[in-house]
């Protein structure tokens, strides 16, 4: 399974973006969907995570309300909407696949399959 990830910027305070991550390879089982992200100096931290049906959501609090997690089945594809963009929300944005279970996680270590990352600068 490959994952590519897409769509950061710079942006001001305030503003938004969208990213989006499509999966590809043979035997695809994208059951969770998940985004991290990893700033400069610190561990990689969840952001959010989608089940396969998009019936299950988990958010992060530091996200809950401005971020919206979706995915496309028939296209491979996850987005996050990401609104009202903080400068703490800076840092390497990582989607990544849990394979084994649809089980929705916020450990890294429970997701098999990582994108390249995609990075986004929220300035002041």
């Amino acid at each position: 399974v490959q994952l590519q990830a897409s769509g950061g910027g710079l942006v001001q305070a305030g503003d938004s973006l969208r990213l989006s991550c499509a999966a590809s390879g043979r035997a695809l089982n994208l059951l969770v969907m998940g985004w991290f992200r990893q700033a400069p100096g610190k561990e990689r931290e969840f952001v959010a995570a989608i089940s396969w049906g998009g019936s299950s959501t988990s958010y992060a609090d530091s996200v809950k309300g401005r971020f919206t997690i979706s995915r496309d089945n028939t296209k491979n594809t996850v987005h996050l909407q990401m609104n009202s963009l903080k400068p703490e929300d800076t840092a390497v944005y990582y989607c990544a696949t849990r394979t084994d279970w649809n089980i929705l996680s916020r450990s890294p270590t429970e997701f098999d399959y990582w994108g390249q990352g995609t990075q986004v600068t929220v300035s002041s």
